[in-house]
């Protein structure tokens, strides 16, 4: 006789406890913020400075900061290019420049040796017109490269359009932006925004706080105290009515297809936990409603997806799919109809628990990572985060209830005051889309009215 097999699942035990490397803290006479989290499980030290500065529009002249950022690192009033990379190299570190801040990784038996170079390129960069020529020509040749790349073209559209063109986050870095771009700007940018007021230096790893404290006020001591300029800008307004934003793109051989509202979902805000968890379940990966109803039933995209971004500044949540150009106009009722049902219909029991699943078991597997350490760290400091906002993490997650899905799907996902931009060719998809009962509005690949 055939032993009966027990098929029923065991009851999940309790969550596991986080316990992170509390971050020990001080602060330089010109403003640095530097957090030290020791770690001497491995043999290891990452550096990472960021600016927490207030997001600035470029206007004519947008480019200047990806410039900057692409600039430094070529080299050091002290040491030439070829010498200050080849020392890198030859420590087998790592460090890595860019637009908001430095980043450095390697040996802890080097990090002194490490962390001078780290001060030294983002401290003393030395600007030359051939590595400015240089950097400016790839640059350009990206934007062209990305001309005709109809996923890059709806993401520019989408930001214009949900932000506003002269908005920090709805400009636009094109050829002739970059044109106007001499060196003169980037060496003022340099000096205007590279600044200690808003710099955070995280340090993760195995080193001593009395030892590395020392050496950063010798390397950051005398960075000159210097406040970044202040900027103020308009929030965006959703639409008052649902419409269709259409981007005529001849050679598309399928839409791009983009749901976008703009948001305010601070990380600090009650209602951040139950959002990361409503996303997942509409179109957080392969489980999301999206990807089974636009994939796994219809067959009309490879993958469909949503997602939001929680910050001080205004963000927003957006929710689509690549779909062939003869479908775009059912995928488009589609989205629309799982909308409104997370809007509208409580979450099952069954659902929600596999959804914060998925999100504790990707929150238990980077926490012990350094680069995340640092992160967490650097977040408390500057999204006004409870210092025991990690620790709780799980906790709060799984105390989310289906009611409070229903509450923030509401609130963030809109269905009335929503754009639908879609990028794709003109004559294979817009006939179907004036079926629709939406308005339906033209711009071209820069965000401009075309009616």
């Amino acid at each position: 006789m055939q032993a009966q097999i027990d098929r029923t699942q065991p009851n999940p035990g309790p969550a596991p406890k986080i316990s992170l490397g509390k971050p020990k803290r001080f602060e330089l006479k010109n403003g640095l913020k530097v957090l030290v989290v020791q770690n001497h499980k491995l043999p290891r030290v990452s550096y990472t400075l960021t600016f927490d500065n207030q997001p600035f529009a470029e206007g004519e002249k947008a480019g200047i900061d990806e410039l900057t950022g692409s600039l430094l690192g070529n080299g050091t009033l002290k040491t030439p290019k070829e010498t200050y990379i080849e020392e890198i190299d030859y420590l087998g570190a790592q460090v890595d420049f860019h637009a908001s801040g430095v980043s450095a990784f390697g040996l802890s038996k080097f990090k002194h040796r490490i962390l001078e170079l780290m001060a030294e390129g983002a401290l003393q960069p030395l600007f030359t017109q051939e590595e400015f020529e240089k950097e400016k020509a790839k640059l350009l040749e990206s934007l062209k490269a990305n001309e005709k790349n109809v996923k890059v073209i709806a993401e520019h559209v989408q930001n214009a359009l949900v932000f506003g063109k002269n908005h920090p986050f709805g400009e636009q870095i094109t050829v002739a932006t970059v044109n106007r771009i001499v060196l003169n700007d980037i060496q003022n940018h340099y000096q205007e925004f590279f600044v200690p007021e808003n710099a955070y230096l995280v340090v993760v790893g195995d080193v001593q706080f009395d030892e590395v404290k020392k050496s950063i006020e010798k390397l950051f001591g005398n960075w000159a105290k210097k406040s970044a300029p202040k900027v103020d800008y308009i929030n965006p307004v959703n639409v008052v009515q649902s419409e269709i934003n259409f981007v005529n793109v001849p050679h598309a051989v399928q839409s791009e297809m983009t749901f976008v509202n703009s948001i305010e979902l601070p990380m600090n805000s009650p209602d951040f936990f139950p959002a990361l968890l409503a996303n997942q379940i509409l179109g957080g990966g392969g489980e999301g409603r999206l990807f089974l109803n636009l994939r796994e039933k219809h067959g009309w995209t490879y993958g469909a997806y949503s997602s939001l971004k929680a910050s001080k500044y205004v963000s927003k949540f957006k929710a689509g799919a690549s779909v062939r150009n003869t479908v775009t106009d059912s995928a488009i009722v589609e989205v629309f109809n799982e909308l409104k049902r997370i809007r509208l219909e409580k979450v099952s029991d069954e659902d929600l628990k596999n959804a914060k699943a998925k999100y504790i078991g990707n929150f238990v597997m980077q926490i012990e990572k350094p680069q995340t350490i640092a992160r967490h760290a650097l977040n408390i400091e500057t999204q006004n985060l409870p210092k025991d906002f990690y620790e709780n993490y799980i906790k709060n997650l799984e105390a989310v209830t289906p009611e409070q899905i229903l509450q923030v799907a509401n609130k963030y996902f809109l269905a009335d005051n929503i754009r639908v931009v879609v990028v794709g060719k003109s004559e294979d998809v817009l006939p179907n889309l004036k079926k629709l009962d939406l308005p339906i509005k033209q711009f071209d690949v820069y965000g401009n009215s075309l009616d």
